[in-house]
């Protein structure tokens, strides 16, 4: 029998594709989201950090979410080690225009003819590059040059990096700085702490279709203590907590059962 069945879920718990909607409220989550769309509101450069598994795609997806289709046309990307011309045609992709060439120049130009076409359709172009912190120092110093248009008198192409913590130091070298003095909010997500951590895996069991707290208040423990609050590792432990605790017919779930899940992860 599945730890599903065993348990009763109507759906899979601690999964990371719920809608927005049924998101748990992470501190920070809400502060977050109002300096990301204040930095949009001015065409500006916004940040968001953190550990790995703090929750920073997370709050992208959910400030996103609170863009109306009809004023912005949101473009997600997700960075990688490539350089500036790799960076390029990737971001051409997801603007849904040709990036073949191997030119920077004519990348560029096409990507501005892009983001120009946008705002002339009277919306508002925001490029989202997840895992900023893996982008090598040559885009840092060049990336700016997508969003300055007449001159830099218009800021037409706001932009929202999010990485690991080093994304703040990258941006601190000297070639950063025409980028870093875009930066007009910046937001950093911690791990949960305790009484959060108890809030959240109720909110996931709830979620997931059942009201009782299968967790005992030493099982949370573990899970906090476990992934040190980060919710990529609390949601892997809280799963394999439950099903090690459905292997042995056990209703509750128990430290043992966190500590027998915490076995299989590195």
């Amino acid at each position: 029998m599945s730890y599903r069945t065993f348990f009763a879920f109507q759906r899979e718990p601690f999964g990371q594709d719920l809608p927005v909607e049924d998101l748990y409220p992470l501190p920070g989550l809400q502060a977050a989201t109002e300096r990301l769309l204040y930095g949009l509101s001015l065409g500006a450069v916004s940040i968001v950090t953190g550990d790995v598994g703090s929750g920073k795609s997370t709050a992208l997806r959910y400030g996103a979410s609170k863009l109306h289709p009809s004023q912005y046309r949101v473009v997600p990307v997700v960075a990688t080690t490539g350089s500036m011309a790799d960076m390029m045609r990737q971001i051409c992709m997801a603007f849904d225009v040709d990036g073949q060439s191997h030119s920077l120049a004519r990348l560029t130009k096409t990507l501005r003819a892009a983001i120009l076409d946008i705002a002339h359709r009277k919306q508002t172009p925001v490029l989202i590059i997840d895992e900023a912190s893996l982008m090598r120092l040559e885009i840092f110093a060049q990336l700016h040059t997508l969003s300055q248009f007449d001159m830099d008198s218009k800021p037409i192409l706001p932009i929202v990096l999010a990485g690991q913590n080093n994304l703040v130091d990258k941006l601190m070298f000297h070639t950063s700085r025409p980028l870093a003095s875009r930066i007009i909010g910046r937001s950093h997500l911690e791990g949960l702490k305790h009484k959060d951590m108890a809030g959240y895996i109720k909110h996931h069991l709830q979620v997931a279709g059942v009201k009782n707290q299968l967790f005992a208040d030493e099982a949370i423990l573990a899970i906090h203590q476990g992934s040190g609050g980060l919710l990529r590792r609390a949601n892997h432990l809280a799963k394999g907590a439950l099903m090690a605790a459905a292997a042995e017919k056990s209703q509750a779930v128990a430290a043992e059962h966190v500590r027998i899940a915490s076995s299989e992860l590195i």
